[in-house]
């Protein structure tokens, strides 16, 4: 692995399987339509979902659930085997499936079936819980989470605990960092009151409060999320980095896996939801759970988290999985509406976005002097937090061509009036088969106009 601290998901695992077809005629022995099958696929859902999903940070994931001797339980434990790290509970009874009927890509109907009792937790249990850096529980009301309680109690007095409830599972326990409710999920655990911003804001200051968590993050889809603490008065919108047009099933399993992910690498509930609101975009996006790509072969170890995450892990992951590789490059110093267009542009090209960004020295030879009017640290932050861009990394030289070789791009994206083949960088991309191309660029904007207006202002005001 890549030695970072495991990440303990606990919760209930289910398989989901999706029936996709297309429906053109209805049945002539009742009013319903008449799927012809093209696909049917299973994977793990729930718990497994959540702990797949983490498992693209890059760091270990141990998946604590409850399994038994039926063929569905096989077919999890293949699903999951070189992604996560198994400790079972066993499952008396079998494993429950959701089975989706789609057609045309739109849910037609749902069947579930099976269930069965969960057993007694053994040592191995206890061990995982102890060792964990951080946890999250994905509470699906089976039965997982409320047989761990009084473990998952002592955890989250040791670590950073993000609970993703469910209206048939048990409240969290308390202390827990965040918990994760969705829109319908809160109200009907605090019903009432309508679906205004306000009325999401109290009632996940009161559910704050009720379970003595340290947050409550409402997610309200295409809206964001609305993070509460108890008894506060000043609830903070996360908005959506995009309308993001995609299957939502699973959205909010990566929405908590990866703020989960993020608490355990130390950032604050404040930032750990920005990831975590992009990274649920550009899932339902991708095409949710059931995005080939998310299970076509095990994840290397290092998958960099989305937004900010390794540059290289993520170009290898997309390239892995027959995927296209975008970069770009540039200083950056000030965003402008000039550099968010051409990132946006640039990521509709391929499966990925790496944003290859000057040094402080390399920005200042190429400037001059009073360059960077900010350092590469605020630099890379403030690319990271947008919603196209996958990865960043900084090159010391004055051009990134020696970062290319390394990072080998299928495209490589300038902005700007000229030619792509006289970009310089264009002879490197021809080695490994890659392509330059030239994307129009916002006339007007530059963050050299921008400095001369401010500096121009501040005379005129002075």
């Amino acid at each position: 692995m890549t030695g970072l601290e495991p990440l303990v998901v606990v919760g209930d695992v289910l398989l989901d399987r999706d029936v996709r077809g297309v429906a053109s005629r209805l049945s002539p022995d009742a009013p319903a339509p008449v799927v012809d099958v093209t696909d049917d696929v299973s994977r793990p859902g729930g718990a497994g979902l959540a702990a797949v999903l983490a498992a693209r940070s890059g760091r270990e994931v141990v998946l604590v659930t409850a399994l038994g001797e039926d063929r569905a339980s096989d077919r999890v434990r293949q699903a999951l085997v070189g992604r996560v790290r198994l400790v079972e509970l066993p499952l008396h009874g079998s494993l429950p499936v959701k089975t989706r009927v789609l057609a045309d890509g739109r849910p037609l109907v749902r069947i579930d079936r099976g269930g069965g009792e969960v057993g007694r937790a053994d040592a191995a249990v206890g061990r995982a819980l102890a060792e964990a850096h951080a946890v999250l529980v994905a509470d699906y009301g089976r039965g997982t989470t409320q047989a761990l309680r009084s473990l998952l109690t002592g955890a989250a007095r040791r670590v950073p605990l993000v609970w993703d409830p469910h209206p048939r599972g048990g409240p969290p326990v308390p202390g827990a960092r965040l918990v994760t409710p969705n829109a319908a999920e809160a109200t009907v655990l605090c019903p009432g009151e309508g679906d205004s911003l306000a009325a999401h804001a109290r009632r996940g200051a009161e559910l704050a409060e009720r379970w003595a968590a340290a947050a409550v993050a409402v997610t309200l889809g295409e809206r964001g999320v609305l993070l509460t603490r108890p008894r506060s008065a000043a609830p903070m919108l996360v908005p959506s980095p995009y309308r993001a047009a995609g299957d939502p099933c699973g959205a909010g399993d990566c929405f908590a896996a990866v703020a989960a992910c993020a608490l355990a690498d130390g950032c604050l509930p404040e930032e750990a939801l920005q990831l975590a609101v992009a990274s649920a975009a550009a899932f339902v996006s991708a095409g949710g759970a059931g995005d080939p790509a998310l299970w076509r072969t095990p994840p290397a170890t290092g998958l960099a988290r989305p937004a900010g995450g390794d540059a290289f892990a993520t170009a290898a992951s997309v390239r892995a999985r027959g995927g296209t590789v975008v970069a770009t490059g540039g200083c950056f110093d000030l965003l402008h509406a000039g550099h968010v267009g051409l990132l946006e542009s640039a990521r509709r090209i391929g499966d990925c976005l790496i944003v290859c960004v000057n040094s402080d020295a390399s920005l200042r030879r190429l400037k001059g002097p009073g360059r960077p009017l900010n350092p590469l640290e605020d630099r890379l932050r403030v690319l990271a937090a947008l919603g196209s861009v996958d990865a960043v990394v900084a090159f010391e030289e004055d051009t990134p061509e020696a970062l290319l070789d390394r990072l080998r791009p299928d495209v490589w994206v300038k902005g700007g009036d000229y030619s792509a083949d006289d970009l310089p960088e264009a002879q490197a991309l021809r080695a490994w088969g890659g392509q330059a191309v030239v994307l129009p660029y916002l006339d007007g904007r530059s963050t050299t106009g921008l400095a001369d207006r401010a500096a121009r202002a501040a005379a005129s005001g002075s």
